[in-house]
């Protein structure tokens, strides 16, 4: 056997790997003696057949199959024993000339691959970081803890509409009359909500429920409907409210406090404040923590200035994607994909200089805090570790699900690793403040 390598550009590199008898030769006649033990051709007993004929119907076949293994691992065992980094696949060749099997012994195969650009970022560099710290203001606090107790609270009844009331009302109109359907107000804009405001129960007012609630499945909700029944419907109402229920929050007594805090960490009014500020707190440094790590992540980018074999990287997207995306397509959705191998090579640079690591607890605990946060979407806030568990395990247990986690973990922990680096000075903003910093970064 022998391997030539070809340069065919910048990082991209041809391999001819020339395959003789010898090298599949064995592989081939271990393949035609299977033929031929499990053949069943009529006139022959099971294990039978001569060889001769197994050579006929097969040989060719078999050879152009093992030659072909043989090259594919020559090229793998190439790269491993040369030490080469390489992105995407190792691919056939675009040169590949049509091969006998049937009548030359030695055979010539093409290999395209592109080796990975070397990584080399220099910290700490001039470069400066800025760490924003959001203030917390009364605004905040109230908003939160308006949230916060809404999980406590109840509806109770109210004499006049205020702006997130809820409201039971009848729809009237010469087609239908529909009684105790739901309006709330609480999600609906400014303007939405002005005509209900100030209004009491027994009030009327024209309503176009198409304005009023534009996606169909609302629509379908209030009009105690099925989506596929909304065309036809005449959308004018005459909307009469006939109950006004308002948010209250509980009232802080010993008995809120047990339920709310069964672990007794509050247990009073004051500690409910210092509590609720220190959750608003972990939350800002959280929010404030996703646009440090993306600064960090893209300064990074931005040193590593990675030349990348874009043309090559086109066409195996192509391939492994077996032609199902346009040339258009994949140019559409290329500059993303060129980002995030860029962002690999980065993090898989960091993750052997500074000995980064994610052990299976780390997973494990990064699994359950997946789970919750899917147990949250349904309002359930808290759950313990043996209701976390084993979705946790199944989630590790799925090789997609895994890779998502383990990558996401790698990604934090490269970061967490890399910030102390670099040089940074800290900004206290308003919310405000930072929601227009991200605003404009978003818009960059």
């Amino acid at each position: 056997m022998n391997i030539a390598r070809e340069s065919l550009g910048e990082l991209v590199s041809l391999l001819r790997v020339t395959v003789e008898e010898g090298d599949y030769a064995p592989a081939v006649d271990k393949m035609l003696h299977d033929y031929r033990r499990k053949a069943n051709i009529p006139g022959f007993r099971p294990g039978m057949v001569p060889m001769g004929i197994i050579n006929k119907m097969y040989r060719k076949g078999a050879i152009a199959e093992q030659a072909y293994k043989v090259a594919s691992e020559a090229c793998s065992k190439y790269m491993e024993e040369n030490g080469i980094d390489y992105i995407g696949d190792i691919m056939p060749g675009e040169g590949q000339k049509p091969l006998d099997f049937e009548n030359n012994l030695a055979h010539e195969f093409l290999f395209e691959f592109a080796e990975a650009p070397k990584v080399n970022i220099e910290l700490p560099g001039k470069e400066k970081l800025t760490r924003y710290e959001i203030r917390i203001d009364k605004k905040m606090e109230e908003n939160y803890r308006s949230s916060y107790m809404r999980k406590f609270g109840r509806l109770v009844d109210a004499d006049s509409v205020e702006g997130e009331d809820a409201l039971t009302v009848t729809l009237d109109n010469e087609a239908m009359n529909i009684s105790e359907a739901y309006v709330g107000l609480i999600q609906m804009s400014e303007e939405q909500r002005k005509p209900f405001v100030g209004r009491k129960v027994g009030d009327s007012l024209p309503v176009n429920v198409d304005e009023l609630y534009p996606n169909p499945a609302q629509r379908a909700s209030i009009l105690q409907l099925k989506e596929a029944e909304l065309e036809g419907i005449n959308p004018n109402f005459t909307l009469t409210i006939t109950r006004i229920r308002r948010f209250a929050e509980p009232e802080l007594t010993p008995e809120f406090f047990k339920n709310a805090f069964p672990g007794g960490e509050v247990a009073d009014e004051a500690g409910l404040a210092k509590h609720l500020r220190t959750q608003i707190e972990a939350e800002l440094a959280r929010e404030s923590g996703y646009l440090l790590a993306a600064d960090v992540r893209a300064l990074l980018l931005k040193k590593a200035d990675l030349q990348m074999p874009v043309e090559f990287l086109k066409k195996w997207l192509a391939a492994i994607n077996e032609n199902r995306f346009s040339p258009q397509e994949i140019e559409r959705d290329f500059g993303p994909f060129l980002e995030m191998m860029k962002w690999s090579l980065v993090r898989k640079h960091f993750i052997a200089t500074l000995g980064v690591e994610v052990t299976p607890d780390d997973a494990l605990a990064e699994a359950k805090n997946v789970a919750m946060a899917q147990f949250a979407q349904y309002g359930l806030n808290t759950a313990s570790d043996e209701m976390l568990a084993p979705y946790a395990k199944s989630m590790l247990e799925n090789r997609e699900q895994a890779k998502k986690i383990y990558e996401q973990l790698f990604d934090n922990k490269v970061i967490e690793a890399v910030t102390p680096l670099i040089p940074s000075e800290t900004k206290s903003v308003t919310a405000d403040q930072y929601s227009k910093i991200v605003d404009e970064r978003n818009a960059a």
